[in-house]
This record gives C-alpha cells, sequence and structure tokens, in this order.
C-alpha cells in the first residue's frame, strides 16, 4: 500500500499532563505525559506512530494492549523507551523535525492496542514548552469495507469508456439490500424439507396456493 493510500486510524487525544516538583505551581520536572486513545471496542494493530517533535528530547511509548478472546483486563507494556528526537536537548537539532516510530523498532507486538502512552522528557532548562503534535497512528492491515470502494468509485472524465455501466450508487444500494436479505433468510433458516407439490407428474395448482 502507497503512503497516499493510507488513512490514520480515528483516535482522540487527551492535553499533555506535566508533571511537577513539589506544588502545582513549582517548576516542571520535565516529564510531560500524553494520552491516545483509540475508539472503543475497535482495538488497532499498529503499523506507525508518525508526530511533529516540538522541544521533546526523549519519547517513551507505552500501550495499552487487550488480548482477543479474553476477559482479563487489558495491560500497560512499554513498546519503546527513551527514543532520542533531538540532538542533544540543549540545542535546536532536531527540536521541531517530523518523525514515526515503526512497528519494527518496538520490543512488544504493537497488536490490539486500545490506547497509546507518550512519555515525553525535556531535561534540558532552556526550553518553556516541549510537547508532541500533529500525532497520528496508522494501522498495519487496514481493512476497507466494501461499502467504501464502492463510493469510491466514480464516473469521472478521465474515464470516458464508463459511460453507459450502472451507476455506482445504485450498485452500492442493491448490493446492500441483497446483503440485508441474505442475512435475514438465514437467520429465519429451517431444517424442514419442502419437498415436491406434484401429483401423477404434474403441479396441483391448490397444493401452490399460498392461502
Amino acid at each position: 500500500m502507497s503512503a497516499e493510500d493510507r488513512r490514520p486510524a480515528s483516535c482522540s487525544i487527551k492535553p499533555p499532563v506535566y508533571l511537577h516538583i513539589g506544588d502545582a505551581d513549582a517548576a516542571h520536572s520535565g516529564v510531560c505525559v500524553l494520552d491516545v486513545c483509540l475508539p472503543l471496542g475497535k482495538p488497532v494493530d499498529i503499523q506507525e506512530i508518525t508526530f511533529k517533535n516540538y522541544y521533546t528530547a526523549y519519547v517513551t511509548v507505552r500501550l495499552l494492549r487487550r488480548s482477543p478472546g479474553h476477559e482479563a483486563p487489558a495491560k500497560w507494556s512499554t513498546a519503546l523507551r527513551d527514543l532520542p528526537l533531538m540532538d542533544n536537548p540543549h540545542t535546536e537539532g532536531g527540536s521541531q523535525d517530523y518523525c514515526s516510530v515503526h512497528r519494527a523498532q518496538m520490543q512488544v507486538e504493537p497488536d490490539h492496542v486500545t490506547s497509546v502512552r507518550l512519555i515525553l522528557r525535556q531535561p534540558s532548562s532552556a526550553w518553556l514548552t516541549f510537547s508532541l503534535e500533529q500525532i497520528q497512528i496508522f494501522p498495519q492491515n487496514p481493512e476497507k469495507e466494501v461499502s467504501d470502494w464502492l463510493s469510491d468509485l466514480t464516473l469521472g472524465d478521465q474515464h470516458p469508456d464508463l459511460e453507459g455501466l450502472p451507476d455506482p450508487q445504485t450498485v452500492s444500494s442493491s448490493l446492500q439490500q441483497m446483503w440485508a436479505l441474505t442475512e435475514v433468510m438465514q437467520s429465519n433458516q429451517t431444517s424442514a424439507s419442502i419437498g415436491r407439490y406434484d401429483v401423477d407428474g404434474c403441479y396441483d395448482i391448490k397444493l401452490l396456493s399460498l392461502t
């Protein structure tokens, strides 16, 4: 799959939480926590995490993973610890670079993930604040719904030879109706044999009556 075709997973990013030394009004400890929540009930097999750095020196990636088919609660695991994002915490190098964390870099399999926790560290006091921006999580094998494929079919000007073919929206609607009918038929399926309504080699109209 090309980079243009892949789509990030839907997620919500909670506001950053900066850890303080002593009282809340005291100086930052140089540690910040960012939680990225994936949709409830839709765990993701992560292929890559991308973001833009903003004066973060190191990042640790923790994953909340749920074992499929088990009732056990999800568990946190450290997938990557203290990945350097800046050449030197006291200098500008790498402070605003675009970065990515690939699944091959992670120390645990990033599968069935329900939440991602990014722990940021900036030991230098030269920067007033630090964070990560434009965070995106890309699934390993994004499954595209059939209806999405059908909705992507358009009779564009670049395909004049498609003229005369059925309208994609009509085809999509018909297929959805067929799938719904199939589901209803399967749910109402009976094991009783219907048999043949024939008498002496011909069909009896009375036996074929719906009443």
